[in-house]
């Protein structure tokens, strides 16, 4: 079952969403905040899969409290303003449900969830990555990833023969959803496809005939997944 919280600063809205909650089975909605600061305490004490966040709210929007946070949760977006759509898309959100929520449009919007729930918990089991760019959700083969390079909030996903994929989120999130069988995370800006290294040769690895470094942080790492002396 999704552990899930929500946060909104309009208390009726937490009723509309405790009760929706409470008709779905597959959801277990633990407790309800209208305080960003008391919900960042809970979400680091206590386990949570998915998180219900209002956009407009009096500190941080809903959008930068999500995109702050050090882990990787579900997000479902809720707002009476449509204006947030796309941002609320480009960091990866499973919905934007517009307010009035409507049990049906909620319904919905959880199934997504537990679909994408499944498939994070189940990692070791897939064969693709799933990420959300140019406005659709893409699925990428394991096989087909070369390497991603972090650019500030946003991450490029280099692919065999194919264009690449551009998307804003973290080099930690997209890590933590890569079989680390296959992949490897060699500098702060830098995930490479293990199959597919060349050669390592003075704190470098050669992939595809171009050169990355090895961070510093990530050496020891490095050297003891690929069994380097």
């Amino acid at each position: 079952m999704i552990k899930a919280i929500a946060i909104d600063d309009e208390p009726l809205a937490l009723k509309i969403i405790e009760h929706h909650c409470s008709k779905i089975e597959s959801i277990s909605l633990e407790k309800t905040f209208t305080n960003q600061t008391e919900a960042i305490k809970y979400i680091n004490k206590f386990p949570v899969d998915l998180l219900f966040l209002d956009i407009q709210m009096p500190q941080n929007s809903g959008i930068d409290f999500y995109k702050n946070l050090n882990k990787d949760l579900l997000v479902i977006f809720t707002t009476a303003y449509d204006t947030y759509a796309v941002e609320g898309f480009n960091v990866n959100a499973i919905d934007y449900i517009m307010k009035p929520i409507g049990f049906s449009r909620f319904e919905k919007a959880v199934e997504k969830a537990v679909q994408q729930y499944k498939y994070k918990t189940n990692t070791s089991q897939q064969d693709h990555l799933l990420i959300r760019a140019d406005y659709k959700l893409n699925k990428i083969d394991f096989k087909d990833i070369l390497y991603i390079e972090g650019l500030d909030d946003y991450i490029q996903i280099y692919l065999v023969n194919k264009p690449k994929i551009v998307a804003r989120m973290s080099m930690k999130s997209v890590m933590e959803k890569l079989p680390e069988k296959y992949f490897l995370r060699i500098h702060r800006s830098y995930i490479v496809s293990i199959p597919c290294i060349s050669a390592i040769q003075n704190k470098q690895i050669e992939l595809e005939n171009k050169i990355f470094p090895i961070g510093e942080t990530y050496k020891n790492e490095v050297f003891t997944k690929l069994k380097i002396n």
